[in-house]
This record gives C-alpha cells, structure tokens and sequence, in this order.
C-alpha cells in the first residue's frame, strides 16, 4: 500500500518554525461537510474541532476568529466586543486574498497578510485540538496550549 502524500503547507512549515508540537491527521474532506464530517470521521467530538473563520468589519478589514466545531460566531457579539458597526463573513474569493487557503482548508497558521486573531476563550479549556493545517481533509493534533503559544489570540465569548 503507497505510503499517503501529506502535502507541505505554509500552516505546517509555519509550525515546524515556530517548534509547534503536532500531529497530522487526514480524512476524506466532503464539500460542505464541515467540522461534523472530520469529527466524525477521525472519532473525536466536534468540539474539539476548531474552526477558522476570516471575516471583516463595515470597513472590510479582515480578521480570523476561532470557534469550536459545534458552535456559531454571533456576529453582532463579535462587533459589539470588538467595538465596530459589524462583522460579517468574508466571500470565499475574498477569504483565499486575505490567507492564501481555499475554503474549508483554512489554518490560521502561515497566513499571506497579518490579521488580527480571536479565539472563543473555552477553547484554551480543551487538553487537545484539531485545527486546520491549510488543506482540505487535513488537520493539525496540538495542545491548545500550543495554538495560544503561536498564534497568541485575543479571547472573546461570542459562541452561539
């Protein structure tokens, strides 16, 4: 059997410079499928599965939030803590500018442009994660003690 392809992302280099502890993990990514789909498929709980969320401002500035595999972003919460008009969801075209990474494979790791980054703040509660690795149906195994070392997010409660 032909050992599996992992393909080198700038989210993977990103974290071997930064001496990240990690594991890849691979599924077979579905459109649409979501957190539920590389949950269910690996045989973790969906909470654990930490997405990556690029949205901006009334200003179209760009930002990444993380939020756990089983919750929403509550956008007016999120522009209420953050002090803007709102906050809304990038378009995909505008998303893959801003990170370099196609829908549904966005790590907020190895990033194209600087973007300030938030994190739901119970997500610093879990013994472990699994987080995009910049490419669809594949995902990065940390500690989440790891993904705050590196990224050094700003917390926020806004989960719905």
């Amino acid at each position: 059997m032909a050992k599996e392809k992992i393909p080198t992302t700038p989210a993977i280099l990103a974290l071997k410079a930064k001496g990240a502890n990690f594991a890849l993990h691979t599924y077979t990514y579905e459109e649409h499928g979501g957190t539920r789909v590389s949950s269910q498929k690996l045989g973790v709980d969906e909470r654990c599965v930490i997405k990556t969320l690029v949205m901006e401002d009334e200003t179209a500035k760009p930002l990444i939030i993380l939020m756990h595999g089983d919750k929403e972003v509550s956008t007016k919460a999120l522009a209420r803590t953050l002090g803007v008009k709102s906050i809304k969801p990038c378009k995909p075209e505008i998303a893959h500018k801003h990170t370099g990474y196609m829908v549904g494979g966005t790590s907020p790791f190895g990033v194209r442009k600087p973007m300030m980054i938030y994190m739901e703040k119970t997500i610093a509660d879990l013994p472990e994660i699994l987080i995009n690795a910049g490419s669809r149906g594949l995902l990065a195994k940390m500690p989440s003690s790891e993904l705050v070392r590196i990224l050094q997010p700003r917390e926020v409660s806004v989960a719905i």
